[in-house]
């Protein structure tokens, strides 16, 4: 699967505990990432200032469902089950 371009469910949903560029401490599940682009493109992409974490993400159905909806949906519970 391709990443849905503009969906940015990944940048939102998910807590970052590492330290990266405009989240010094990391950021709050739930927290918009500040490197997330008004059409929620991530602006580190590409870069090794990206955290490792979103490096290694990968999108895939059972994780990004069908919509962007899905996939805020889905992230958000894995993190309230896993944090």
């Amino acid at each position: 699967m391709e990443c849905r371009l503009h969906c940015g469910a990944c940048c939102i949903a998910p807590s970052i505990s590492s330290s990266f560029p405009l989240h010094p401490n990391g950021k709050a599940a739930g927290e918009r990432c500040k490197n997330l682009s008004d059409d929620n493109l991530c602006k580190l992409f590409g870069q090794p200032e990206r955290p490792a974490v979103c490096h290694d993400f990968k999108a895939v159905e059972w994780a990004c469902g069908k919509t962007s909806a899905d996939a805020m949906a889905i992230l958000t519970e894995m993190e309230e089950l896993t944090g």
